[in-house]
């Protein structure tokens, strides 16, 4: 069994991981670490329930519902990425910010290469904004 910080929420969830491509496990993982750094980071935040959405790892804001769902998964063509859910503004906007650099997924995402570097600083600036989107978006004019 994978060995996780913070330890995995459900052996279904580990299992998931475990299931996940050699090529792309770690960077999941790593991936993994950073949505709960930020999300102990990021005031209004709360504690992050992890479950799955649709076979996914996803990382929800249960307790304060502050957030939209963040998902860490494989795509289709193969490539890693995190995913949110596609009729929020979460990555129009973040596009808005970073037009370069970036492979994006239509509205849902933002994917990466294995072994490729992640850059961990912009990731972070998108999980905060997924992870405190309801929160946000209470205090944006109509």
């Amino acid at each position: 069994m994978l060995k996780a910080q913070p330890p995995f929420a459900s052996e279904d969830v580990a299992a998931v991981y475990e299931g996940f491509p050699e090529a792309v496990r770690e960077a999941l993982l790593n991936l993994r670490a950073l949505v709960f750094e930020v999300a102990e980071a990021t005031p209004g935040v709360g504690a992050l329930e992890e479950c799955l959405k649709w076979g996914q790892p996803a990382y929800v804001t249960a307790e304060t519902k502050a957030g939209s769902p963040l998902r860490l998964a494989v795509s289709k063509q193969g490539s890693l990425g995190v995913f949110v859910h596609c009729a929020t503004r979460i990555i129009p906007d973040f596009r808005a910010l970073f037009p370069e650099g970036f492979r994006f997924d239509g509205n849902r995402g933002v994917l990466f290469e294995a072994g490729e570097a992640l850059p961990t600083d912009a990731l972070r600036m998108l999980m905060a904004s997924a992870l405190t989107y309801h929160a946000r978006k209470k205090f944006q004019p109509a």
